[in-house]
């Protein structure tokens, strides 16, 4: 079972911000920012690297989504878009998404 295929089916609960045919957006249950959504498609894509020709269109739509996102949530000085592949990248969740990061100053360190 994936929990974000879940979610997305409304079988587990979250705190949705967004939703269309093809894609769901919610607040993460462990936030690192004051604003910390995540934005998924709807269907089973395990990572970025599963990425393909067939199923990019739904990764261009989440990326069309994303600014109106935070701007709904209020992000009008900028927000930070992440998408962690791999367990070295310590993707904990083998569903593609991003997260959608701001409402304070960013560290510009990554590691």
């Amino acid at each position: 079972m994936c929990i974000f295929c879940e979610i997305a089916k409304k079988s587990v609960p979250s705190q949705a911000v967004f939703e269309n045919d093809t894609i769901f957006a919610f607040r993460d249950i462990n936030p690192q920012a004051p604003v910390h959504i995540l934005v998924i498609p709807k269907t089973h894509i395990a990572s970025v690297d599963a990425i393909t020709a067939e199923n990019s269109k739904v990764v261009a739509e989440i990326f069309e989504a994303i600014p109106k996102i935070a701007a709904n949530a209020g992000l009008a000085n900028g927000y930070r878009v992440i998408s962690n592949c791999g367990a070295d990248a310590c993707q904990s969740v083998k569903h593609l998404h991003f997260h959608i990061l701001g409402g304070k100053q960013l560290s510009e360190t990554m590691a």
